[in-house]
């Protein structure tokens, strides 16, 4: 990671203002999008892409046409499929808006956060007992295709955050017990497996997974479990928690990085899996106070600093990339950069820099005129479709989380 000077953090008018804009887009724009998935959510892109699972010689003839359109005609996703809700961009949408309802006081945030959270509560998987959701499209995956709606852990506690951060503003039993309802889900609908100590358990990564070892789905669900046995005083949520978090951490590499999964395929570092394993492990640490859970986060800022980050000082989408990739920056990567550092910045002071640095970063070269977010710097250009769960709605929320921070502080953010 570069040395070079940093550029000054912006400060809270700066943050309003992209944030204002940003809204006014939304506004206009509609809270439906494509997707980076939208390649592979229709009938012929996902056909390919089994394909590809099944036979990798035959399978890259039939999704070369979509990765080169990716990689220098991003815009031609709208020919795979349409524009679709997605929960977890409704989830960080209504986490946003509380920030910003919490730093300006304006009612019409929290009216926009609360019709977020009322679009979740339709969106729900069908046909669980539970509150739950999963992707709003057919996931093809290595190990076969997911239907639509199949509720994944990766979700669920955005959501869980998104009713606990708007029950502090707007009180009500119903966001309690929708809450209630997700914690039961998570610590029963989700299978947990023996680890490599006895203290340690994986869990799965939704209702059909019989093998766990994905390692941001243990981490998601140690911080809701961990956070519910607060708001509910149960106490086996904790120890459920506590078996997911020695997994956690007795999964990361001598290096300070966590790989993907444990099974020996998906051994790569990217950057925002990093980033959701160590924002989970941040706030239970901050619920907690876990020493052990620090010391895992000391090793991992130090590596996170210095394999994640490209000679410019800006996230990079992996350490050692697994695969070619079209594209150099991500928006998603940004988001969870900033995210991070804001949950990490109190306790660990070097995460300061990066904050600021890609902060600057977004705000000078990825907003766009209409106020909606770049979506990828490509090798040749950029990828300007916005995707409300690949970066838009990520973006917001870290923007808006800076924003109420700093505005509790109205001297300049850096």
């Amino acid at each position: 990671m570069t040395t070079g000077v940093v550029a000054a953090g912006p400060d809270h008018a700066e943050l309003a203002d992209t944030l204002g804009a940003f809204e006014r887009w939304l506004a206009g724009y509609g809270e439906t999008s494509w997707d980076h998935q939208s390649y592979f959510a229709g009938g012929y892109g996902g056909w390919a892409k089994q394909l590809y699972y099944r036979s990798p010689k035959a399978g890259i003839l039939a999704v070369a046409p979509m990765i080169l359109s990716e990689a220098v005609l991003p815009g031609a996703r709208r020919l795979f499929h349409r524009k679709i809700r997605f929960p977890i961009a409704d989830a960080h949408y209504a986490m946003g808006f509380a920030f910003r309802f919490a730093d300006t006081k304006e009612p019409s945030h929290l009216t926009h956060a609360i019709h977020f959270l009322e679009e979740l509560k339709r969106s729900r998987a069908p046909g669980h007992e539970e509150y739950c959701w999963g992707y709003p499209f057919d996931w093809v995956t290595r190990n076969g295709t997911l239907a639509r709606d199949t509720p994944f852990i990766t979700t669920l506690p955005y959501v869980y955050e998104a009713f606990w951060q708007v029950h502090q503003h707007n009180p009500r039993d119903e966001w309690l017990a929708v809450m209630a309802s997700m914690a039961r889900h998570a610590y029963t609908a989700l299978k947990t497996f023996p680890a490599s100590s006895p203290r340690a358990r994986s869990c799965a990564y939704g209702p059909y997974d019989n093998k766990g070892g994905v390692l941001n789905a243990s981490a998601y669900r140690s911080f809701l479990l961990t956070s519910a046995a607060r708001v509910f005083s149960e106490a086996k949520y904790e120890k459920a928690a506590e078996e997911n978090i020695a997994f956690v951490l007795d999964n990361q590499n001598a290096d300070g990085s966590w790989f993907y999964a444990t099974d020996g395929v998906r051994d790569f570092v990217d950057h925002f899996h990093t980033c959701f394993v160590m924002k989970a492990l941040g706030k239970i640490h901050a619920l907690t106070g876990n020493p052990e859970i620090r010391a895992a986060l000391d090793r991992g800022t130090s590596y996170y600093l210095a394999n994640l980050f490209d000679e410019d000082g800006l996230p990079k989408p992996f350490s050692k990339a697994p695969r070619m990739t079209v594209y150099k920056r991500e928006l998603y990567d940004c988001a969870e950069c900033i995210n991070l550092c804001l949950v990490l910045r109190r306790e660990f002071p070097r995460m300061e820099t990066p904050l600021q640095r890609v902060t600057r970063d977004i705000l000078e070269h990825w907003v766009k005129r209409d106020g909606s977010f770049r979506s990828r710097k490509l090798h040749l250009g950029w990828d300007n479709v916005p995707m409300h769960r690949w970066g838009q709605s990520q973006m917001f929320r870290s923007l808006a989380y800076y924003a109420s921070e700093a505005g509790r502080n109205p001297s300049p953010v850096a």
